[in-house]
């Protein structure tokens, strides 16, 4: 049976299963790496993010901007205070950005088939943000319970010390009036706390903002990324002495880096709010418990309590740290991805 006449064939040669696999390690391992490195970075930066955004609905605020919060956080708990919840989000990163760079190249291999495109062809940038969405909506599920046990282990020496003593309670106890030091859970604690007391569906508290956030956000982030990034290598295409073919893997680090880092400030500037709601579900058990028999907080419920409580200032609380801190973050890891890419095609 011959195909269309103008229909591109699919061959064996154009992605051969060998190739596709190793693609997929290649996309996992450097993912990771990628993630990992940018997190250790970022944490305290983040960490500041988090007790902004979880202070929104409370009467009296704790801190009056980024600077203060590091400054507290550092004053009152030391270096060991601002990696709090560190091993939480660095597996998270590696889970991140590993499942987010696979599934982004294979929608784009799922692209190509579904539009008869050559497998050596880019698709359009339309078409990477589409496969950027997509990336972003799978990994928001694999995100959402890693992020949790992160928020709630930020936020720890914020919980009022009266909390009732249990396991895993960071509850302070005091012998012969003299108080001892607080005892934190860890996240494997934290994790069992929450499955105890909420299920396997309580591990997905939040999930609504972290899907719409990963859903939009990736989708700017990769089309802003290898928009910029093309545009800086047709750049240095024109600018050559003898006329050059370039394409996406010519890349160059500090394109790498450059691209990355605008990615990185529109991906945070594009959805902020459905993280800051997120935040503040993840951390209201512990900064404003409820009473037994009080329904769970919901998405719509929280935003809205936001808005009456703060307006637009609420929502985007801690939003000027974290496009500074997503800048360099950002740079890092397509520079390490791209680069290791390179290094290793």
């Amino acid at each position: 049976m011959e195909a269309a006449p103008d229909a591109i064939p699919w061959t064996p040669d154009d992605h051969p299963g060998s190739s596709n696999a190793m693609r997929a390690v290649k996309d996992i391992t450097f993912g990771s790496i990628a993630g990992m490195v940018s997190k250790v970075f970022e944490h305290p930066f983040d960490l500041t993010k988090v007790r902004l955004q979880s202070q929104v609905l409370d009467t009296s605020a704790r801190f009056n901007g980024p600077v203060d919060c590091l400054v507290k956080t550092w004053k009152n708990e030391g270096i060991r205070g601002l990696y709090r919840g560190l091993p939480a989000p660095v597996v998270g990163a590696m889970a991140e950005n590993a499942s987010l760079f696979l599934v982004y190249s294979e929608l784009q291999n799922l692209i190509r088939w579904v539009t008869a495109r050559p497998m050596s062809q880019d698709p359009t940038l339309a078409q990477l943000s589409l496969a950027g969405a997509g990336a972003g909506a799978f990994t928001s599920f694999v995100l959402t319970p890693i992020e949790l046990i992160k928020c709630k282990m930020q936020v720890q020496m914020l919980a009022p010390s009266t909390s009732p003593a249990g396991p895993g309670s960071a509850a302070a106890t005091a012998t012969l009036g003299v108080p001892t030091r607080r005892v934190l859970p860890g996240p494997i604690s934290v994790f069992m706390s929450v499955l105890r007391q909420e299920g396997l569906r309580g591990l997905w508290l939040g999930q609504t903002g972290t899907l719409i956030r990963e859903t939009g956000g990736c989708a700017s982030w990769f089309a802003c990324k290898e928009y910029v990034g093309l545009k800086l290598i047709q750049r240095r295409a024109r600018k050559s002495s003898s006329p050059v073919e370039l394409g996406r893997k010519d890349i160059l680090p500090w394109e790498s880096a450059v691209s990355g880092a605008c990615a990185g400030a529109v991906f945070n500037l594009s959805l902020f709010p459905a993280d800051s709601v997120k935040s503040a579900m993840q951390t209201e058990e512990e900064l404003r418990p409820r009473a037994p028999g009080v329904p769970r907080p919901t998405f719509l419920g929280t935003a809205k309590d936001m808005w009456r409580a703060q307006g637009i200032r609420g929502l985007y609380a801690g939003c000027g740290i974290t496009v500074a801190r997503s800048i360099p973050s950002s740079a890092v890891i397509f520079l390490i991805y791209d680069g290791l890419n390179r290094q290793f095609p």
